[in-house]
């Protein structure tokens, strides 16, 4: 009989004591409608930049609630957003982009909880989150 192992890894959460380590920069660029758009990053910034000082245990949750806070059209209860991160490939004007996770506005989910941490987020990488409303979640 053959024995199955896991070769699944955890990442160790490690506390962050808010009152001693200073918070890093996280910058947030958001959308309506969609994700902006990778080329956007060659040459510049999207206009549409957050700057939130923020640490490595912040959640998904916690910066969907930041990211409200500034837009109004975003506070709407079944609002989904939609988070990536932009890693810079070292020596190219490349990125790497990969899903992290999404929220939903007034419903708990399973990416909610999700740190920075454990999103593998890097001092240097980038937030790009695509912003649906309910009104532009529908299919008709």
């Amino acid at each position: 009989m053959t024995a199955i192992e896991s070769f699944v890894t955890s990442i160790d959460e490690k506390t962050v004591d808010r009152e001693k380590t200073c918070p890093l920069l996280l910058r947030v660029f958001t959308n309506f409608g969609k994700h902006n758009n990778v080329s956007d990053f060659h040459n510049g910034f999207p206009p549409n930049q957050l700057q939130i000082y923020t640490w490595m245990d912040a959640t998904l949750r916690e910066l969907t609630n930041l990211i409200r806070e500034v837009n109004p059209e975003a506070q709407q209860r079944g609002t989904c957003f939609y988070f990536t991160l932009l890693t810079p490939e070292r020596g190219t004007s490349r990125f790497h982009v990969r899903d992290i996770g999404q929220t939903i506005c007034g419903q708990k989910g399973p990416d909610d909880n999700k740190t920075l941490q454990q999103c593998r987020f890097i001092i240097g990488d980038y937030m790009d989150v695509k912003i649906l409303t309910p009104k532009r979640n529908r299919m008709y």
